[in-house]
């Protein structure tokens, strides 16, 4: 298979990997690979995972190649936060919450961390239709719940001032509902007591 025949079978795919590709040429010849990295054709953002370096690297894109980079994962945390405009600071680094071990991984278009959360604890998130694809990113109550339960630092009337949390955003947008049915859901007796100062700390009635 040509290069032009591999990209024209591959063209909607923002990220692929060996498997995509063993799924449009079962005896693809994995040599074609390196020689089209070294070409400039393709780039290889972990083992066995690639993108066409003429790709559109956006915040859309960069949040679909998170979620398949290492799945199951969504996109939360700093990201999500930011991306909720609850946090002014621009974000490093691509955060996702999975049930697998936590990792990152360092490539030319940033850096893409993931932390480990309990199975029972990957919930709480949306789908965002990016051509033909489904994002996971986590609905704006479920990214400042995980961001509480793995940051366990953040305890103090000082701490919550350094986040520089955009509560008027927050308090705007916020389902309180759905933001106390997650954090019943969490099961952390602890990171339910620091949550609920830190309610208090932004006038959350």
């Amino acid at each position: 298979m040509n290069f032009l025949s591999f990209k024209q079978k591959l063209k909607d795919f923002v990220v692929f990997n060996l498997r995509d590709i063993r799924k449009i040429e079962n005896r693809f010849d994995l040599r074609r690979l390196n020689e089209w990295q070294s070409k400039g054709y393709i780039k290889m953002l972990r083992k066995g995972y690639y993108i066409f370096t003429d790709i559109d690297l956006n915040e859309a894109s960069l949040f679909l190649i998170a979620n398949k980079l290492y799945a199951p994962s969504y996109i939360s945390l700093e990201m999500a936060l930011s991306h909720y405009s609850l946090i002014p600071e621009a974000v490093y680094g691509i955060t996702s919450v999975s049930s697998r071990k936590t990792n990152r991984f360092q490539t030319k278009h940033g850096e893409f961390i993931y932390r480990r959360v309990k199975p029972a604890l990957m919930f709480g998130y949306r789908l965002e239709n990016y051509k033909n694809y489904s994002i996971k990113i986590a609905e704006m109550e479920k990214a400042v719940l995980d961001y509480f339960y793995l940051n366990t630092n953040i305890q103090t009337e000082d701490d919550f001032a350094g986040l520089r949390f955009n509560k008027t955003e927050f308090l705007a947008q916020v389902d309180r509902k759905k933001l106390q049915d997650y954090l019943k859901a969490m099961g952390n007796k602890r990171m339910e007591k620091r949550f609920n100062k830190f309610l208090k700390h932004i006038n959350y009635d």
